[in-house]
């Protein structure tokens, strides 16, 4: 009885967090004044999938056996509840980028991770997210699907974040992710390519440092070595979102659904 009612106290909190945006944004006039009452209201709906993601729950369907009491709907309404409002969880996450980039340190970090949408061996058979996986090959070998890539701060904060296929090379998007930035971004071997470099040098503005490979002939300053000591700092954010916050799935039968687990995963890993 003592767990339900932690749960229960969990799921209060989370509710709160998101009537504070909700009444900030406006997400009233996302319910319609006339007809019939949304079967679960928007708050709710948000709350529980961000509770979902807060508490490593794998399925929908465990949140729905949860809570099922409190609300007066199928369990199909639940599901389709869910991947229709997580565009209203995408506009807080990109509210909280903006608030973060405002006050965020001048050390930076950049990378990217994998994210594959389904076992390995079922890659040639996945329909759902045909079309937008990739095969691509990251430090556990070769997956299919997409690719995370962030730009965090010292102190963890996310300022920027897009999905790619798995085969983008991750030069290729450091531009634009990093517009309206500055600062000192800090990034592993992967990056090194001097034209992109000197394109993102900004002179009292922002600079790229890159690790060298092994190969380089070029050597690391005492303080540059420290510096890029701090690149652990982004591989943590990626562990915590994957382990904790259930950011990996495979179990979605839409892109939208897909999108929605990423979605929720990333708010809930900001606020929840």
């Amino acid at each position: 009885m003592s767990f339900m009612k932690s749960f229960s106290l969990v799921f209060d909190r989370i509710k709160q967090t998101v009537k504070f945006f909700s009444s900030k944004l406006r997400f009233d006039k996302f319910a319609s004044k006339t007809g019939r009452k949304l079967a679960i209201p928007i708050n709710d709906i948000l709350a529980l999938a961000l509770y979902k993601q807060k508490q490593g729950m794998a399925t929908k369907k465990a949140v729905w056996d949860e809570f099922r009491d409190r609300f007066d709907c199928s369990y199909k309404t639940f599901v389709v509840n869910f991947n229709r409002w997580f565009f209203l969880a995408l506009i807080i996450v990109a509210l909280l980028l903006k608030i973060n980039r405002s006050n965020a340190h001048t050390v930076k970090h950049i990378d990217s991770t994998d994210i594959p949408v389904c076992k390995f061996k079922n890659a040639y058979f996945h329909k759902t997210m045909k079309g937008l996986a990739e095969f691509g090959r990251s430090s556990q070998g070769i997956f299919y699907g997409l690719k995370l890539h962030i730009i965090s701060d010292l102190k963890r904060k996310l300022l920027s974040i897009k999905f790619t296929g798995a085969k983008t090379d991750d030069r290729d998007v450091v531009i634009k992710m990093s517009e309206g930035l500055a600062g000192i971004f800090v990034a592993d071997a992967g990056y090194v390519r001097k034209k992109l470099q000197q394109e993102f040098y900004q002179e009292s503005k922002r600079i790229l440092f890159v690790k060298p490979r092994v190969n380089m002939k070029k050597i690391m300053t005492w303080w540059q070595e420290k510096l890029y000591q701090t690149r652990m700092l982004i591989e943590l954010n990626f562990r915590t979102l994957k382990m904790f916050y259930g950011l990996i799935t495979s179990l979605p039968r839409s892109v939208g659904g897909y999108f929605a687990n990423y979605t929720y995963a990333l708010l809930a890993y900001q606020i929840a």
